[in-house]
């Protein structure tokens, strides 16, 4: 009896082995068989097809990529999931074009104005100290001929010259070394010939002196008195801006008082931005027009390339010396300017082919069964093409019109 009791117990317990062993390899075999279903693939343009291995879609071609299963979505509260945007990778049918080095010609347009040549300013200055009687300019960018009255000046110091010149031609008119010094004195005071021969003709003294304008041109402003300490008043435009002398004040011998700019000879200047001002020359011709006759082309060249660039705009300027006697361009008018471009050899492509995305531009480059987004860095443009500094390669084949492969579901990543 006893031997029977044992042969069951022992028969029971390989039987209860068994199952346990049975049970742990079911349970290996299952979590191998889920781990193995998590890695199935799918295709990004077709979601339909599921695959358990990597390859190719079967309607596209295209590469298929691992699927992330429900059961790791599981494990995480994350929603990035469902933001990631889809494959960089455009699959169909697009013209193309293949990359070339080509030299590219033509021309810039540059915007410009007319300003004064500072180098034809005169600078109107005092000969002698005095107080200012009467002002015959009172606004700025006023326009004065040459012999205007501009002011008159009264000079004490003036007047002892006057007195000493009539005591000499009365009572030593004998002495001409003598005379004329004291006549040349005078005519340094800022006295004319003609002041001069009346004051000796009538021996009557005349402490106001009449200041004229040397020259043709516009009045800009006045240097400021170190005596007074009034502001300029300006109205609602510049052009009756009044000056900062006014009757009354006293200047001293040598004090600029005013500034005259002549209009005959003004500067067309002319920006030029960042990345042409290479191929921009000094002497190269310019053909511009102005807002008051757009029909009508003046030619001229370049004389003058500053190489400052603006940090504000990113241009630098250009120079065209005018004859104005002629063009009578008003100072401040706006220009356009054509200047044409040599020859620039590069890769350039057309417009239509990059995709700007704010500050970076992609183009589609052929890449077996389809199109992958790819950054380029680009340098000038020049007509209707841009040129490629990086990003692509001569020989490479892309969309040619990169706007048909954007479409409202679709999301660009570049490189």
């Amino acid at each position: 009896m006893n031997r029977y009791l044992k042969f069951a117990i022992l028969f029971l317990a390989v039987v209860f082995i068994g199952i346990a062993i049975y049970f742990f390899a079911v349970k290996s075999g299952s979590h191998s068989e889920t781990e193995h279903q998590n890695e199935v693939y799918t295709c990004s343009m077709h979601p339909q097809i599921i695959k358990d291995k990597p390859g190719s879609c079967p309607i596209c071609g295209m590469t298929l990529v691992k699927k992330i299963t429900e059961d790791h979505l599981g494990d995480s509260h994350s929603i990035d999931h469902l933001l990631k945007p889809t494959d960089n990778f455009v699959v169909g049918n697009y013209q193309t074009e293949t990359v070339k080095e080509t030299a590219i010609s033509s021309e810039v347009n540059l915007p410009g104005t007319v300003i004064y040549d500072p180098n034809s300013s005169v600078n109107i200055s005092a000969r002698i100290s005095g107080r200012i009687e009467k002002m015959y300019v009172n606004y700025k960018y006023q326009r004065v001929a040459k012999g205007q009255k501009i002011f008159e000046l009264y000079s004490p110091e003036l007047l002892t010259e006057q007195q000493n010149f009539i005591y000499l031609i009365t009572n030593d008119n004998q002495n001409t070394s003598i005379v004329n010094s004291a006549k040349q004195k005078l005519l340094l005071y800022g006295m004319t010939n003609t002041q001069i021969n009346a004051l000796a003709s009538a021996k009557k003294t005349n402490p106001i002196i009449t200041i004229y304008s040397p020259a043709d041109g516009i009045i800009i402003g006045t240097e400021q008195m170190a005596s007074t300490n009034t502001s300029s008043m300006s109205s609602a435009s510049n052009n009756t801006e009044t000056l900062n002398i006014k009757e009354g004040n006293y200047i001293k011998k040598g004090e600029g008082v005013f500034r005259l700019m002549n209009t005959d000879k003004v500067w067309g200047v002319f920006n030029v931005l960042e990345g042409y001002n290479g191929l921009v020359k000094i002497n190269q011709p310019i053909n511009f027009t102005s807002e008051l006759d757009e029909k009508n082309t003046i030619y001229g060249k370049i004389n003058f390339v500053e190489t400052q660039l603006n940090p504000a705009d990113r241009t630098n300027r250009i120079r065209v010396y005018l004859n104005n006697e002629k063009l009578k361009l008003p100072i401040g008018i706006r220009l356009q300017g054509v200047v044409q471009l040599k020859s620039t050899k590069g890769i350039w492509l057309h417009k239509q082919a990059l995709v700007s995305l704010g500050e970076t531009k992609v183009v589609f480059l052929k890449k077996e069964n389809g199109f992958k987004a790819t950054a380029v860095h680009t340098g000038i443009e020049m007509a209707d093409f841009i040129q490629i500094a990086d990003g692509v390669s001569v020989g490479d084949t892309i969309a040619q019109n990169g706007q048909y492969l954007i479409d409202s579901e679709s999301f660009i990543k570049t490189e």
